[in-house]
């Protein structure tokens, strides 16, 4: 059995888990990691915002409202989420772009998205706040 690469974050290190609540990924395995057949590209571990979610549903991507049938129960500001870079760039544009968990977003995100970007709109940690 051939040994597999872990996937990578854009950081360079092992790409680590989004979310299991709610449970992410296009895989649904907590990790914003795809393949071929994930034609969204869905790479960026996110916080989503108020008004992300809102910006999101007027885009005609409702992430907000519960869907029992996909056993998801909507997000709210605060979850993280595999957003679609395509998406993200989205919301980069209209001024309202989730900030981006680093080390669980995937380093093909860097095809699309400068690493100083990602950086410019890092989530930081409440405790790492005001730290050298």
């Amino acid at each position: 059995m051939p040994m597999t690469t872990p996937a990578r974050n854009v950081l360079g290190g092992e790409l680590l888990s989004c979310s299991f609540d709610p449970l992410t990924g296009f895989f649904r395995d907590g990790c914003c990691r795809t393949d071929d057949s994930d034609q969204g590209r869905h790479l960026m571990c996110t916080r989503v915002t108020a008004d992300f979610l809102a910006f999101s549903m007027q885009s005609g991507n409702d992430l907000s409202t519960p869907r029992p049938e996909w056993r998801f129960r909507g997000l709210q500001p605060g979850d993280r989420w595999c957003l679609c870079v395509d998406r993200w760039l989205e919301a980069l544009a209209a001024g309202v772009a989730p900030p981006v968990v680093l080390e669980a977003t995937h380093e093909g995100t860097l095809r699309s998205v400068s690493l100083e970007t990602l950086q410019a709109h890092a989530w930081k940690h409440p405790s790492a706040r005001g730290t050298a």
